[in-house]
C-alpha cells in the first residue's frame, strides 16, 4: 500500500484515518484516484477536496462513514445529479452483522477495514471488480453473518461471486483460538478476504478460458471431487512433506484451495513490498553476509523474478524485528521452488487481466 499525507499540513496519515491527528482536517478515501484526501466542509453537507488530483471537487462521506462510523470513503457529490449514499466498497456488502448486538459494530468496522484494503489492492493491480447490481451474474458481493443461539454456525467461503465471512472472525480471541486449533501459522481477516477472492477470480479469469490447461499443469485437476477431497483432508491431514509443493497445509486439500492460497499469498507479497517501497525501506547492512535490499522499483512496474529477489530480505528483517519484540514471525512461510512457480502463474494471470 502507498503512503498517504494530509493535504493541509503534510502530516503522515493512514489508510483508515478519518481525521488528521496534527491539524484536525477531515480525511476520506477517494476511490477514483486511489488517494486519501483532506477536505474542507462546504456548508451544504458536501466536502471540498484539498488533494491536488481532485482539487476543489465536491464529495459526501459514505453513509456508513457519516452515520455508522465504519467507513472512511467518500462519494462524488455534483451540484445537480443525485448521488449514491454508499461508497463503491460498501455497495458490495449486502448483509451486515446484527447491530442489536453491541459488539457487532466493532466487528463490522474491522471487517469493512480489511475489505477496503483488499479492494485497494485490486485497484492498484488493475483487477476489475463489479457489484452484483452492475453485473447480476458475475458481480462481487459480501455477506457478513453470525451463528445463531442454537449453535448453527456460519462457514466462511465463496459461492458464485458471493463471499461470506463469519463475523466471529473479527473477534481476536475467537480467531486466535481457531488458528491454534487448526494448527495454522497465519489467520487474519485480510487473509480470509484474499483467499476467498482467489476463488472469485478463478471463476472470472481461469475457468472456461485457455488458462485452464496450464492451471491444471501447475495446480492439478480442479474437476476432482471437492467434497471427497475435503473429507479426506480432515480425516487424514496433509500428505507428508507437503511443504515441498504447497504454500500451506490447507492448499493440499484440492486444486481450488491450492490456487486460492497461492493467490492470497501473491497479494500478501505485492502489498507488503509496495508498502516497503512507499516507505523508502532499504537494507544496507555493514556485513556482506547479511541480506541487502536497495531496489525501489514500484511493484506494478517490476518483474516477478525481481519481486522474489526482494521478498527474502524483507521477510528476513520482518521476522527478526518481530522476534526482537517477543512476537511470532510475521511471515511464517517458506517458498519451495514449485510454490514459486505457482506464484509466477498467478503473477501472469494478474498482469494479463490488468492489460485487458
Amino acid at each position: 500500500m502507498k503512503t498517504f499525507h494530509c493535504n493541509r499540513c503534510n502530516q503522515h496519515v493512514f489508510f483508515e484515518n478519518t481525521h488528521c491527528e496534527n491539524c484536525g482536517a477531515r480525511l476520506g478515501y477517494i476511490p477514483d484516484i486511489d488517494q486519501i484526501s483532506a477536505f474542507e466542509e462546504n456548508g451544504d453537507g458536501r466536502w471540498r477536496s484539498l488533494h491536488p488530483l481532485a482539487k476543489d471537487l465536491l464529495y459526501r462521506p459514505c453513509h456508513n462513514y457519516a452515520v455508522e462510523n465504519v467507513c472512511n470513503w467518500v462519494v462524488p457529490a455534483p451540484d445537480l445529479e443525485p448521488y449514491d449514499p454508499l461508497c463503491c466498497s460498501c455497495q458490495l456488502t449486502s448483509t451486515i452483522p446484527n447491530l442489536s448486538n453491541p459488539e457487532n459494530l466493532l466487528y463490522w468496522y474491522r471487517i469493512e477495514a480489511a475489505k477496503r484494503r483488499l479492494l485497494y489492492t485490486f485497484s492498484e493491480l488493475g483487477l476489475p471488480v463489479k457489484s452484483r447490481e452492475e453485473d447480476p451474474e458475475r458481480g462481487l458481493e459480501f455477506q457478513f453473518l453470525e451463528g445463531d443461539a442454537q449453535g448453527h454456525g456460519v462457514m466462511t467461503g465463496h459461492n458464485n461471486g458471493i463471499i461470506t465471512l463469519n463475523v466471529a472472525e473479527a473477534d481476536d480471541a475467537h480467531r486466535e483460538k481457531t488458528r491454534s486449533a487448526l494448527h495454522e501459522p497465519y489467520r487474519t481477516l485480510l487473509g480470509h478476504f484474499r483467499h476467498e477472492s482467489g476463488h472469485y477470480f478463478f471463476d472470472r479469469l481461469i475457468a472456461d478460458t485457455a488458462r485452464i490447461a496450464p492451471f491444471r499443469t501447475a495446480f492439478g485437476d480442479e474437476q476432482a471431487d471437492y467434497a471427497a477431497a475435503v473429507d479426506r483432508h480432515y480425516r487424514e491431514g496433509p500428505p507428508a512433506r507437503w511443504e515441498d509443493n504447497y504454500i500451506s497445509a490447507y492448499a493440499t486439500m484440492h486444486p481450488w484451495e491450492d490456487w486460492a492460497e497461492t493467490w492470497a499469498h501473491y497479494l500478501h507479497i505485492v502489498d507488503t513490498l509496495d508498502t516497503a517501497v512507499s516507505c523508502g525501506l532499504v537494507l544496507v547492512p555493514d556485513s556482506p553476509h547479511e541480506p541487502t535490499l536497495t531496489d525501489q522499483t514500484p511493484v506494478e512496474e517490476t518483474t516477478f523474478d525481481n519481486l522474489m529477489k526482494r521478498w527474502f530480505p524483507l521477510t528476513y528483517v520482518l521476522n527478526s524485528l518481530n522476534r526482537s519484540l517477543g512476537m511470532p514471525d510475521g511471515y511464517p512461510f517458506t517458498l519451495a521452488p514449485p510454490v514459486v512457480d505457482k506464484l509466477r502463474f498467478v503473477h501472469r494471470v494478474v498482469a494479463a487481466a490488468a492489460q485487458r
